[in-house]
């Protein structure tokens, strides 16, 4: 733009702007121009400056205007009245109040993941903040397993999804639990798709059903050997020969939609058996100078 063509028009929305008449209770941006021990100054493009004292900048009592407030950024905070000097008096804690509830009911609709430090243990859970607002965490949504002492996570980050809200009430929980179990299945997951099907392997016999016998592989990972994969002859239950705790070794029939399928009965002798499947190699070689498949390696074996 030619700084030496300006007219009225090319300011006419900061025109607009300045002059508008701001009311209590308006929420309004503006941009973040002086930081200091006791309040934050804000252009709000207005013929006045907005200040936010001390007190009305957030409800987290770690928060620290020197530490989480920066000259350049852009806020958002509500009108409370106006000083001696003309200047606007402004909440930002507030505005949070309004907005923050809003935002956090998305998040729980999109189980958008963030990241909460905790402040402090209370009864039955933990206390932390997150867009301003103070949020409980019980002792059963911490951790995949029971937690006896709660304070342990004081000062501690957590990864969390919001799992109620409820503005009306003042009432919002969080769940780390929701996060670590849904990152727990997406590793097994993983790990299940690693398992190639044809490697033999040492398992642990680790519950007994009518219908088979569930085995440890290792890695956290078990799979199903059904009844009619157990021996040559015909069983009317699988404890006729195996019991739980005992010691097998297995071949992977299969592995399709997150479940492995083991069989017993289907073990050669001469067969290379592999003590956990951590330890099963990505690619076998022929003894050519190619390395293929499993496929390759076995093509000579009678199943």
């Amino acid at each position: 733009m030619d700084e030496n063509n300006l007219t009225m028009d090319d300011f006419k929305e900061e025109l607009n702007r300045s002059f508008k008449k701001l009311k209590e209770q308006d929420i309004v941006k503006g941009t973040v121009i002086g930081v200091s021990d006791t309040e934050v100054t804000v252009d709000l493009g207005y013929y006045s400056e907005g200040i936010i004292k001390l007190d009305e900048l957030s409800n987290d009592p770690r928060f620290s205007i020197k530490a989480d407030m920066t000259v350049g950024e852009e806020i958002s905070a509500m009108v409370i009245g106006e000083d001696r000097e003309g200047n606007i008096l402004l909440s930002k804690k507030q505005a949070e109040d309004i907005l923050s509830w809003d935002k956090l009911k998305e998040m729980k609709q999109d189980r958008t993941i963030a990241t909460v430090k905790i402040a402090s243990a209370v009864n039955a859970g933990v206390v932390t903040y997150l867009e301003g607002i103070r949020a409980f965490i019980p002792a059963s949504m911490l951790s995949l397993h029971y937690v006896e002492d709660v304070s342990e996570f004081v000062g501690k980050e957590l990864s969390v999804i919001v799992v109620t809200v409820d503005r009306d009430a003042k009432k919002l929980v969080l769940s780390a639990k929701e996060v670590l179990r849904d990152q727990a299945a997406s590793e097994k997951a993983g790990r299940i798709a690693k398992v190639q099907k044809g490697i033999v392997i040492n398992g642990i016999v680790e519950k007994i059903m009518p219908f088979g016998a569930f085995v440890s592989i290792g890695e956290d990972l078990s799979g199903l050997v059904h009844i009619s994969e157990i021996c040559g002859k015909h069983l009317k239950s699988p404890n006729e020969v195996l019991k739980e705790g005992q010691e097998v070794t297995v071949k992977v029939l299969d592995v399709k939609d997150g479940k492995i399928s083991l069989s017993i009965k289907a073990v050669e002798e001469k067969e290379d058996v592999i003590d956990d499947v951590e330890d099963a190699p990505i690619e076998y070689s022929t003894g050519e100078d190619a390395t293929t498949g499993l496929g390759a390696l076995l093509k000579g074996f009678k199943f």
